[in-house]
């Protein structure tokens, strides 16, 4: 990759423009994004990680289609972040390897049960609530696409336990994709939490809708309601 690309890459992820980062993204060769924008999943900015979670998803399924094996080494590389053994802590690589899965078939086919895996106790689970966060996030994000995969993996029984997580942010993110997920067996639960008869439900959540390229403020009770709500459409 050109150091002016790279540098580019860079500027659009820091952008407003989200447009404008996926069509230069999608005029370079996929394997000269992918380290840009690992490197843009684990950044502290908000906005530059959601720009660059929303770039890899479909960077690395243009990958899958050129090079399935050079797809596998980068969903291996999400996996591998996430090991203790890595020495890193794989900020970003749940919610960026759910897009991933959202845009490519056999991608979705080979790895949903992986991401299925870091919800399972007895699976890759991830103790650190911040990555259980990008976990929810992204279950909802590839519950929009690919429901039925989640359902073959058991993404249902898995995901309950969640609901009731000391994270605020961790129960509301579990609410919401609940709600995509439609979850039926979750009403219970999501109708506790969108009571409001609880003070820390009323702790505030900040989403990221890619729809709207922007980030979403809510509660954890608002976030249960939109829940049910979904569930009684």
């Amino acid at each position: 990759m050109k150091i002016s690309d790279k540098r580019r890459i860079q500027r659009l992820l820091a952008s407003r423009d989200l447009k404008a980062l996926l069509a230069k993204l999608a005029e370079l060769p996929p394997i000269q994004c992918i380290n840009p924008l690992f490197a843009g999943i684990c950044h502290h900015d908000p906005r530059i990680h959601w720009h660059a979670v929303m770039g890899m998803g479909p960077t690395v399924a243009r990958l899958a289609a050129q090079d399935m094996e050079a797809a596998r080494v980068v969903m291996r590389r999400f996996m591998w972040s996430l090991n203790d053994e890595s020495g890193g802590i794989g900020w970003g690589a749940p919610e960026a390897m759910a897009e991933a899965l959202a845009h490519h078939d056999k991608l979705a086919a080979e790895y949903t049960h992986i991401l299925v895996a870091f919800m399972r106790e007895d699976g890759f689970f991830l103790e650190h609530e911040p990555l259980q966060r990008g976990l929810m996030w992204g279950v909802g994000r590839l519950a929009a696409h690919r429901r039925d995969l989640l359902y073959h993996w058991q993404a249902d029984q898995y995901l309950p336990p969640y609901l009731s997580s000391p994270d605020p942010a961790v129960r509301g993110l579990a609410a919401r994709a609940a709600g995509i997920l439609g979850l039926r067996a979750a009403r219970p639960r999501l109708m506790a939490l969108a009571s409001g008869r609880h003070p820390e439900e009323e702790a505030v959540v900040e989403v990221y809708e890619p729809a709207q390229d922007r980030l979403i403020a809510s509660t954890v009770a608002q976030l249960a309601q939109q829940a049910l709500a979904k569930l009684s459409a």
